[in-house]
């Protein structure tokens, strides 16, 4: 962890986008209003059209904070976190969603967990304080079962597995191979690999928003199988690993 050095790291913001243009002003709002941490956010499109490209240039051209980086893996979710990820060379690495469903007033502290010492903190929906507001009843069940079952059975140190909204150290994620081949079960998969390595993960409870603006993009039933996946790999055997430097 990047802690010893007087210069804090940079913390890159990565936000996937789909035409979400009508949204794009009210995210760069709550960012610059709960973030006061030195960031850049890092918008990742798949292509040119997308509604939300002309808009965020508008705000990169005044604000050197915002990056526009094109997604060159292919098409997709999963291939926009991969891409933004690639992106990003050392240091936190914060996953939010464009749709202002995550609660973006934890993040300096999230931030702070990194300076001492974690490698993953985990916006938790279902420890005590955490809370989720609509969605799809299915969805917030079954995820809500995995997570609170992997904390209390596996013990893996957080309630709320899938939840993307989450603090990475980079050099976690050099360090291990991502497999999900769906979408945003990467979250799923990057934390319990991270349990898996015994690396220090910390959760902090937040409050989860459903959208309120544009169309949702997941789809339960085509990636229900990949979450199962790293379900069941979560009862693997641990490593015994020294923490990431």
């Amino acid at each position: 962890m990047a802690t010893s050095s007087k210069k804090k790291p940079l913390l890159h913001i990565i936000t996937p986008v789909y035409n979400e243009g009508e949204n794009f002003p009210a995210l760069y709002d709550a960012v610059k209003k709960h973030i006061k941490t030195t960031h850049k956010l890092v918008v990742v499109y798949d292509f040119d059209e997308d509604t939300t490209v002309p808009v965020a240039k508008k705000y990169a051209r005044k604000d050197d904070s915002v990056v526009l980086h094109k997604n060159d893996i292919g098409r997709g979710a999963l291939n926009a976190l991969k891409s933004g990820f690639d992106y990003v060379k050392d240091g936190p690495v914060l996953i939010i969603m464009a749709d202002l469903s995550d609660d973006l007033s934890q993040v300096d502290e999230m931030y702070q967990h990194y300076l001492e010492g974690a490698s993953l903190v985990a916006g938790s929906r279902y420890m005590k304080g955490g809370k989720q507001l609509g969605g799809p009843l299915l969805k917030r069940t079954l995820s809500r079962l995995a997570g609170v079952s992997l904390y209390w059975v596996r013990r893996v140190p957080t309630h709320d597995v899938t939840n993307n909204f989450k603090l990475y150290d980079k050099a976690l994620l050099d360090r291990i191979t991502i497999e999900s081949t769906g979408g945003f079960e990467i979250a799923m998969e990057i934390t319990v690999k991270a349990a898996h390595h015994k690396l220090k993960i910390v959760e902090l409870p937040t409050t989860w928003q459903d959208r309120t603006a544009g169309e949702a993009n997941f789809q339960l039933w085509k990636w229900l199988p990949k979450y199962v996946h790293w379900y069941a790999y979560a009862f693997r055997p641990r490593k015994s690993t020294k923490t990431l430097k």
